[in-house]
């Protein structure tokens, strides 16, 4: 199946309780999937096709405040207008999970794929001081892997994941092993499991309030500190990467998605050309394995960066090997799909 039926199979047997989504190429599969499957029929999942992002994030922190296992999905400007609606989500701190499958900008740009949503999911796009978690799968597979996952941490920390994935990964078509059904929670767990959840108005219980408004400049800082320390723990426990041929290798392909795969078969390809390569794929972008790859570059010639977009997480990587070698960077924009043999040139030219 493609990678965005992948998620919405994987939606449904994970336990979701509601989605919430607006259509937009390249990841209108995921509701035409989920509308197609029916789940409130089966499992009582909520399918709703909102009037808009807008409509679609609010929907979600709604949800969320619920206790409510919730997700939506849309594309690069569909996520931009959702902006505002994460960040209350981390001001408030609720769980809830958003898929986006990238396509190139800026502005509506073009429905072909790309990786230049980097900065938006890793930098927090909205305002105020966040950080939403962001993994980022390089197949089907880990599209449907992620689902569970991305609800697993959103939970166990009390803020928004986001699985970045693109047009590439959204699109194809690959085997995939789906996840078992897991139910979905009874009232009574949700309460238990999430006691800061709205309860709703009784005689003998206040309702919980869920808000991100604070108007006491001293509170504020209060929180913005307590969540500092809830963003250093992620970083300390949950930080996701993958290596390939790094044992031996003078030269390291950095690479996320769909971009990673590519750059698998240009370190075939360099390696039968004599050049020693190996791969780092992160996985979570946030936070980012920036000791692990410090520790990688150690001994190393150089560091190319392979992404489709025009240079943004080599910021990261540059920040991470803060010197030890040299990094460049290696970009396709507008849309454009990178051949495996682009890359070997670049390696060559630029270390």
């Amino acid at each position: 199946m493609k990678g965005n039926e992948a998620i919405a199979n994987a939606a449904i047997r994970c336990g979701t309780d509601g989605y919430f989504g607006y259509p937009i190429t390249p990841q209108s599969e995921i509701i035409e999937t989920l509308a197609l499957l029916k789940p409130w029929e089966t499992t009582g999942m909520v399918v709703l096709q909102a009037e808009s992002e807008v409509a679609s994030i609010n929907m979600v922190y709604g949800g969320a405040g619920a206790g409510k296992r919730v997700l939506t999905s849309s594309s690069s400007p569909g996520i931009a207008l959702m902006q505002e609606g994460i960040s209350y989500m981390a001001g408030a701190e609720l769980p809830g999970v958003f898929v986006n499958v990238q396509r190139g900008g800026p502005g509506l740009g073009t429905i072909q794929p790309s990786q230049s949503d980097y900065f938006q999911a890793t930098r927090g796009g909205g305002n105020g001081d966040y950080q939403v978690i962001v993994l980022a799968p390089n197949s089907v597979q880990e599209m449907a892997d992620f689902v569970d996952l991305a609800f697993e941490l959103a939970f166990k920390y009390r803020n928004p994941a986001m699985i970045l994935s693109d047009g590439v990964i959204g699109q194809m078509m690959e085997k995939v092993v789906l996840p078992p059904f897991k139910p979905r929670r009874t009232e009574e767990e949700i309460k238990k499991e999430c006691p800061w959840a709205t309860v709703g108005r009784t005689k003998n219980r206040k309702p919980n309030i869920i808000t991100s408004l604070e108007l006491k400049s001293e509170v504020m800082e209060e929180r913005n500190l307590h969540l500092q320390e809830k963003y250093n723990t992620i970083q300390e426990n949950e930080v996701r990467y993958e290596t390939q041929q790094m044992e031996d290798a003078d030269y390291i392909i950095v690479a996320f998605g769909s971009a990673a795969r590519i750059a698998e078969k240009a370190l075939e390809l360099a390696r039968e050309e004599g050049l020693k390569v190996g791969l780092f794929r992160p996985i979570t972008l946030w936070p980012f394995p920036q000791k692990e790859l410090a520790e990688a570059a150690q001994g190393k010639k150089g560091v190319l960066v392979a992404e489709i977009n025009a240079g943004q997480m080599v910021q990261d990587v540059r920040l991470a090997i803060n010197n030890i070698v040299k990094v460049e960077h290696f970009g396709r924009l507008g849309g454009i799909v990178p051949e495996p043999e682009e890359i070997v040139k670049a390696l060559k030219e630029e270390l």
